[in-house]
């Protein structure tokens, strides 16, 4: 099952991270199928990027967004196109 999580990347004690979507047994920061984002706490305020249009391809195809990118897609909603 695909899953959509985050990957941990950046420095000891500045995380950034990618929004990835990855098979669901392998581990927190390997091979992912695609990277759809980027999420940087520490940043004031922080930093969210992401690519709309292919997380809802990825939903579409059945992978599921952890608590915590559910959480960035609900406070980030996707621009609506005039």
């Amino acid at each position: 099952m695909l899953k959509i999580r985050l990957a941990r990347f950046g420095a000891k004690k500045k995380p950034a991270y990618r929004v990835v979507v990855i098979e669901g047994w392998r581990a927190r920061d390997s091979r992912c199928v695609e990277v759809v984002g980027h999420y940087d706490p520490v940043a004031n305020p922080a930093k969210v990027q992401l690519n709309h249009e292919r997380l809802t391809h990825w939903v579409k195809c059945g992978a599921q967004p952890s608590d915590t990118v559910q959480r960035l897609l609900r406070a980030n909603p996707a621009p609506v196109a005039a």
